[in-house]
């Protein structure tokens, strides 16, 4: 490979932000109770408002074995150095793996906050840091804002006020945890924001701090069985979801809106796309029946409005390299995923030459640089 590639989904993750990133940006009336770092059982969390976010990575791990290893871990560098927040040493990781360009989603783990105002006060904390951040390298780091998906309201102003600021192309609904659902009129309004401001949707897998998607811990925490929640946890999340946006005509009303599916696996999709193919037809079948009750709303094929409006990122799929004739041109984007555990850095190289060594040359360069590049406008 002659080029350098963009990788379409990496992480700025909360272990890594710096730590005065909301003490010294909320509204001094809410900085008393802004994310912060404390010192507990010999390491160092993220704490807000009383609840434990998650670790803070710069004073290192509690002794003891490791469940996972990172990319960090792999590439020999030290994780205390919060190398993903510094823009120098971040770029110079993405120089290390052949990487141009990163597209670089929030923090993947739930933060919730239960006060509407705190809620939105941190995430344009985040927001704004961000912007700032990609500024050192605007074509090289693209942030992806994130959204609060429990506020439509909320969701709706921040695009706009984001869109008003520039620097960000893409802003993220953690949709595992949206409230209402989709489909619900509320969302209305942020469909039509994103569609106005030309910002790019995006859906990313969350984890749940305790194992699972209520909070509690998962039945299989402590045994063997665990290593395969995330099996679960990755399709699991976006299924209902994406059914929603076709079922519910979301994309058919709001052609403009784009959708970028990041981490949530390739396989299963071509025959869900099929299946909702199917029942469209049958809809269609059966129109005297819908005729008396109201009518058809649903006018183009599932997988019509699936090549035009989403597209999906990947790392390691060897199942989704046969199944690229059903996504078309221009709709999957490999992605490093630096620097989690699931990541190829700091082999990415070779991870795509195992991977996509049965691929034309320029079917590789599509999915490793073209497709992403023409998405995002560089």
């Amino acid at each position: 490979m002659d080029y350098k590639m963009i990788s379409a989904d990496d992480h700025l993750d909360l272990q890594y932000l710096p730590t005065n990133l909301w003490t010294e940006r909320l509204p001094k009336a809410l900085r008393d109770r802004a994310p912060h770092t404390e010192e507990r059982d010999g390491g160092s969390v993220w704490v807000c408002d009383g609840e434990v976010w998650g670790r803070w990575a710069g004073t290192g791990r509690p002794t003891g074995p490791k469940a996972l290893f990172n990319a960090f871990d792999r590439g020999g560098v030290d994780e205390t150095e919060l190398r993903p927040a510094q823009a120098a040493l971040r770029l110079a990781d993405m120089d290390r793996d052949g990487v141009e360009a990163q597209v670089m989603f929030g923090p993947v783990a739930a933060m919730a906050i239960a006060d509407p105002e705190l809620r939105i006060a941190c995430i344009q904390a985040y927001n704004d840091w961000l912007i700032e951040f990609c500024s050192a390298a605007p074509n090289r780091l693209l942030g992806v804002a994130i959204l609060p998906p429990e506020d439509p309201a909320g969701a709706r102003a921040e695009v706009y006020r984001l869109a008003k600021q520039g620097g960000l192309r893409q802003a993220n609904l953690q949709v595992a945890r949206v409230t209402p659902r989709l489909h619900d009129a509320a969302w209305e309004p942020v469909w039509t924001a994103f569609e106005e401001t030309g910002l790019i949707l995006s859906f990313h897998v969350v984890v749940f701090l305790g194992g699972s998607q209520t909070g509690a811990p998962a039945p299989e925490e402590g045994k063997t069985a665990s290593v395969f929640t995330n099996t679960k946890l990755f399709m699991g999340q976006f299924l209902d979801p994406f059914v929603d946006l076709f079922a519910w005509g979301i994309l058919e009303r709001h052609p403009g809106l784009k959708l970028v599916m990041a981490e949530s696996g390739l396989g299963w999709l071509p025959w869900i796309v099929q299946e909702l193919d199917y029942r469209h037809w049958r809809l269609w079948e059966a129109k005297e029946y819908w005729e008396q009750r109201g009518g058809i709303d649903l006018a183009m094929k599932p997988s019509e409005l699936f090549r035009r409006q989403v597209w999906v990122t990947f790392q390691e799929d060897y199942v989704a390299m046969s199944l690229l004739k059903f996504y078309g041109e221009g709709h999957v984007l490999w992605a490093s995923d630096y620097p989690h555990p699931d990541s190829t850095w700091p082999n990415s190289r070779k991870a795509i030459e195992k991977q996509m060594g049965d691929l034309a040359p320029k079917v590789r360069r599509q999915l490793t640089r073209d497709n992403a590049a023409a998405l995002y406008s560089l």
